[in-house]
């Protein structure tokens, strides 16, 4: 892509019908370009880490900056898509692990949630220096699925001392966490809970190895839903009550009128993730709902079999390109 055009609304291909095709054909039966990454490692204020994996581009030309979804990484196929029309585009990119996420477990006894703005605040001003030194020039932030939510919650909060970034994209952000978390819980959705939960369980494993009274062992590996795990796990590492907190204070529908940088909002509305009832209705003026009927959750195929990845990124750079 080498304009600012976006492409024509999502349509899915007929060959790849329903909301649960959508979201697993693209996620695990396409094949994901090539990118080339730079990893770095930044010591963070409490004493941990992250690890950012980094596209260098032109410099003077765009910086993008991804904060993937839950369990995601920079090998994730919604990162590895934007990376790669970010690299053909001379442009820079920026894929920041959240803790844990990068291969290897953190140090702190806390990981990382969807409400997790104090941490996409620092990541974003330390990645934001680098324009001060004229190594890129437009600064944009973008958020898949959990990552979407975080970076919402950041831009809501932080209000106009967000606008260090020029624009921002949130791609199937679950808006209301209690609503996508019941929505998980359930039926052939439970597919997917059982995915994340084997990964959390077993990094809450190895925390348990850091910090051994951290959090119920048994009642950990017992959890069979979300809303358990983040009851046991998640809420009270990171400073909620229980679940029913942690999905209330956290869910970025509360802050979507507060909003002042340029930014798009984009949820299927047959994503399994979360239910056309609970997608708002309004935002602020700077912030652009599209709730397109299909695309499935971090989907939106395109093309014939065995399809392509290229029209969500191309979607998200259309739109940072016109509002900049």
């Amino acid at each position: 892509m080498s304009s600012s055009a976006s492409p024509a609304p999502y349509s899915a291909p007929l060959w790849l019908p329903g909301g649960h095709l959508q979201t697993i054909y693209p996620a695990t039966c396409i094949s994901k370009p090539e990118v080339v990454y730079r990893r770095e490692r930044w010591d963070t204020p409490d004493d941990d880490f992250i690890d950012i994996d980094f596209v260098d581009g032109q410099p003077g030309r765009p910086l993008a900056v991804l904060f993937h979804g839950l369990e995601g990484s920079s090998n994730s196929h919604y990162s590895r898509a934007l990376m790669a029309q970010v690299a053909a585009l001379g442009w820079s990119g920026a894929v920041p692990h959240f803790r844990g996420c990068s291969g290897e477990i953190n140090q702190a006894p806390r990981f990382y949630h969807s409400g997790d703005a104090q941490e996409i605040d620092w990541i974003l001003r330390r990645l934001a220096a680098g324009r001060d030194h004229k190594q890129f020039g437009k600064f944009y932030a973008t958020g898949v699925s959990l990552g979407g939510n975080a970076l919402l919650r950041w831009l809501g909060e932080s209000q106009y001392q967000a606008k260090i970034v020029d624009g921002a994209c949130a791609i199937s952000a679950p808006l209301d966490l209690a609503g996508g978390g019941a929505a998980l819980a359930h039926g052939f959705n439970r597919i997917y809970t059982r995915a994340f939960l084997r990964t959390m369980k077993t990094k809450s494993l190895e925390k348990l190895n850091q910090f051994p009274s951290l959090f119920d062992r048994e009642r950990m590996l017992q959890a069979r839903n979300l809303y358990d795990f983040d009851n046991i796990v998640t809420a009270p590492l990171h400073g909620y009550r229980n679940t029913e907190d942690y999905w209330d204070r956290a869910s970025a529908k509360h802050v979507l009128h507060d909003i002042t940088v340029p930014t798009l909002v984009l949820n299927a509305r047959n994503d399994p993730f979360l239910p056309p009832q609970h997608l708002p209705r309004s935002a602020a003026a700077s912030v652009t709902l599209e709730y397109p009927e299909q695309g499935g959750h971090v989907g939106f195929a395109s093309g014939n079999p065995p399809g392509r990845l290229d029209w969500l990124p191309q979607r998200m750079i259309g739109f940072l390109q016109s509002v900049s």
